[in-house]
């Protein structure tokens, strides 16, 4: 008698573990989830990659939270003491404490707490978590914008107004690597992050595009490099002004570009180094207008930033050059924006970025020569360049760069790809919304990412524990592992440990969920539904909608996310602007704008494409009263000088500052600390997860410290060995791996370790250990960048030594 045949059903839909939302199918054997696999279909299912793979793992492991926990015992105690509670209780026993709190200390006093949308599926319910956060009346969203996002989507809108790099549901300019002559991938390993953006790049060297990539590591995609920049970490700032001043002293810039579309025309006073005005001109004529030289006749013209338009026509409006202009000061000598910016960047000739960067000049010209002959140009830029003291002048050093080439907005360029319309569910119209408080850290840092009600946990930190600028005695958190994501893991722990009341909703018991009052269980983006509208990495891809499917139902009593919030909502008596509970009326409003329906996509669980026309280099659409667009900039136009930052206290041009710890700021630390201590993500675990999954931690087993063979050979390291570094803030341990490619002044870490493997025989490290793996020990999380508050978690002096024999053999 033959066995009985399974019952096998397939389910499409998309991985949401990171960013790259890649395209998958499903397969459910006998009702279990066993495969999941690419869908070549999906506009983002080339591949997926060993983390989607492992998704079956993931779903049935066996330490997922499957109910409610209550602690028991104060939290200086060993043991918790976690007790079961049905979901009733434990929402009950929240919003009480959210409304007790509130009513003591204001709204403000509760902060909520959010992992990143590029390293986990919380982009399922992040808009519901910012609605609740609007609704209850707090600005305080704790999350990794200072070090995810920062840098390439919120810094450069100081540039050309809007991200020039997107940053998912944030918006941006996405790269068209489809059309472009010459991709640059800069701080960024797509082939470990967004494999979307991996098989793209492939697909575009095989039709001839140029490929340059900076990075100290030749990793990934470096080994397909036309140019690959061995950038010492921590300098990408002054390796964007020596590509510039190259580019600017060749001619190789787009002039036609910078002259008519960018605020390179407008006069700088020598005198207070502020951009002319009319009203300072002798003629006395109009307020709030600008001046540039017309070199055609010899004299100063007005531009409009209300209409975008010059008095006179653009073409001859001088870019270099210093001229004398009659004001009310008398004659006044002023060059224009863009003879100061290429002042600045002259400053960085190719023997000063030799000596700064570690890149040859014939390198550096090579790859300047690149950019422009090869354009249309597109750029991607991450963390690596974003998780470091100096990442907001180097975002917009990089940013100015690019608008060098003219390829913003332009067919193989980056590209502001129309999105399909949808309405908004955030709740920034409700009517607590419109009477929040300040929040953390906008006060010291006014242009950084509090000014979007994103709060650094060093800032959050602060409140808890020294009530500044106000207190904070409460926390409800969503995924985000504070204590191995972020630097000063002391200070955090402390603070969480400080708190009245934190509540943590997860997949697992991480070391930060381990320190809250209540934590939920939280279904896997493989058991719950969620809609997706875009998909952000190409045009195809925009056009594109979808509702997720459950491929399974979550284990035991775990919810998602969105559930988690409108049950929230309901007990905090905010249920009317949280459609009563209803998840699928929020869907439908989100759908409305689109003309398609959720019993449309139910049926479809594939998606649907809402047709989009890409319309390039919008700035130049005219307005109604025939202006040009422009950019949403305060000049109008794209800004290599900025007043902004002036007005805040900040330099007008991105300068170069160098790494604060490092051998050139800190030459007393150098005897000590020779070495510089970067880090970089390992291709199999996002962040702080999955290193419980045997299928991937069999494949690395322990952290690893990759280090050039010659400076381990000179301090007695074997491949292999167990090591320990330090750091002036601290220390952590690795095992050694040997780079030949790697500057043998330079060695990279691992962060995000903590978790066991019981499968595999392999325990937990203890995450606050200076003997133990939490690479964000070795960070000093008080030495920041001015602007926006990033710490500098890679670029740090550091030395390495073997373990001692005499020292247990593992942390």
């Amino acid at each position: 008698m033959s066995a009985e045949m399974p019952n096998v059903r397939q389910v499409q839909g998309y991985c949401s573990l990171c960013i790259a939302r890649c395209g998958t199918v499903a397969t459910v054997t006998d009702g279990k989830f066993t495969r999941l696999d690419p869908d070549p279909t999906h506009p983002t299912g080339a591949a997926i990659c060993a983390k989607g793979r492992a998704a079956p793992e993931l779903v049935y492991h066996k330490e997922r939270l499957k109910r409610p926990l209550r602690r028991t015992r104060p939290k200086g105690d060993a043991d918790p003491g976690w007790e079961e509670i049905s979901w009733d209780a434990a929402l009950d026993q929240i919003a009480t404490a959210m409304r007790r709190i509130a009513e003591r200390h204001g709204p403000e006093a509760v902060a909520f707490s959010q992992s990143s949308p590029s390293t986990t599926a919380i982009a399922d319910s992040a808009a519901f978590i910012v609605r609740l956060m609007n609704a209850f009346g707090t600005p305080n969203h704790v999350s990794a914008l200072e070090l995810c996002g920062w840098g390439r989507g919120y810094a450069t809108r100081y540039v050309f107004g809007v991200g020039s790099v997107a940053t998912g549901s944030a918006g941006g300019a996405m790269a068209n690597i489809a059309e472009s002559g010459c991709l640059i991938l800069w701080g960024y390993n797509p082939s470990f992050t967004r494999i979307t953006h991996a098989t793209a790049t492939v697909a575009g060297l095989k039709r001839g595009m140029k490929l340059i990539v900076i990075d100290p590591r030749k990793a990934g995609l470096a080994n397909k490099a036309d140019v690959w920049l061995r950038v010492r970490p921590g300098t990408d700032g002054a390796l964007a002004l020596g590509l510039a001043n190259i580019m600017i002293e060749r001619g190789w810039h787009d002039e036609a570009f910078v002259r008519r579309w960018s605020n390179g025309p407008l006069l700088v006073r020598s005198d207070t180094d502020r951009l002319l005005r009319t009203e300072d001109l002798l003629s006395g004529s109009g307020s709030g207008q600008f001046v540039a030289w017309d070199s055609e006749s010899s004299r100063a013209v007005s531009y409009d930033p209300v209409t975008g338009c010059y008095e006179a026509s653009a073409d001859h409006l001088a870019l270099r050059g210093e001229y004398t202009v009659a004001t009310g000061d008398g004659p006044i000598s002023c060059r224009p924006v863009f003879d100061r910016y290429a002042a600045l960047c002259s400053k960085y000739s190719p023997e000063m970025i030799e000596a700064t960067c570690w890149i040859p000049p014939g390198q550096l010209e090579e790859a300047a020569r690149t950019i422009w002959h090869a354009r249309p140009v597109s750029y991607y830029a991450w963390s690596g360049h974003e998780h470091h003291a100096n990442s907001t002048e180097t975002a917009r050093a990089m940013a100015m760069l690019y608008a060098l080439t003219g390829s913003f907005d332009a067919a193989g360029g980056n590209v502001l790809f129309p999105a399909v319309p949808a309405g908004s569910i955030s709740g920034e119209n409700l009517p607590a919304a419109r009477r929040l408080a300040p929040a953390i850290g906008v006060a010291e840092r006014p242009l950084g990412p509090a000014r979007w009600n994103y709060v650094s946990p060093r800032d959050f930190y602060r409140a808890v524990l020294e009530d500044t600028p106000y207190p904070v005695r409460g926390l409800v958190g969503f995924g985000a592992n504070l204590l191995l994501a972020h630097g000063d893991p002391a200070g955090g722990r402390a603070a969480l440990a400080a708190l009245d009341f934190y509540a943590h909703a997860d997949l697992f018991m991480t070391p930060t969920a381990a320190l809250a009052d209540v934590v939920l269980p939280v279904a896997s983006c493989f058991e719950r539904e969620a809609l997706k509208i875009g998909f952000e990495i190409s045009a195809e891809a925009q056009s594109h909608v979808q509702l997720r499917q459950a491929i399974v139902a979550p284990p035991g009593e775990a919810r998602s996310d969105t559930d988690i919030v409108l049950g929230l909502a309901t007990r905090l008596g905010l249920g009317e602007h949280f459609w009563n509970g209803d998840v699928d009326a929020a869907y439908r409003q989100q759908l409305g704008p689109s003309g398609i329906t959720l019993d449309e996509l139910r049926a479809q669980p594939a998606g649907l494409r809402k047709p989009l026309t890409t319309q390039h280099t919008k700035y130049a659409a005219r307005d109604d009263k025939g202006n040009p667009r422009g950019f949403p900039t305060p000049s109008r136009k794209v800004e290599f000088w900025s007043e902004t930052f002036i007005d805040h206290g900040y330099s007008a041009m991105p300068d170069f500052v160098e790494p604060p710890v490092s051998p050139t700021a800190r030459p007393d630390l150098a005897a000590s600390f020779p070495l510089i201590l970067t880090c970089a993500k390992p291709s199999l675990f996002c962040q702080t997860q999955h290193r419980a999954l045997p299928g991937l931690r069999k494949r690395a087993l322990d952290p690893e410290i990759e280090l050039n063979p010659a400076t381990a050979s000179a301090r007695g390291i074997r491949n292999g060995d167990w090591v320990d570094v330090r750091t002036p803030a601290g220390g952590m341990r690795a095992r050694a791996r040997f780079s030949e490619a790697l500057d043998p002044r330079v060695v990279v870490g691992e962060h995000g370790w903590w978790q066991g493997c019981d499968e595999l025989g392999v325990g937990a490290c203890d995450p606050f250990g200076p003997d133990g793996t939490n690479f964000n020990l070795t960070v000093d999380a008080s030495v920041r960048d001015p602007v926006s508050g990033t710490p500098s978690h890679r670029s740090n002096l550091c030395e390495v030594g073997p373990v001692r024999e005499s020292r247990a053999e593992e942390p």
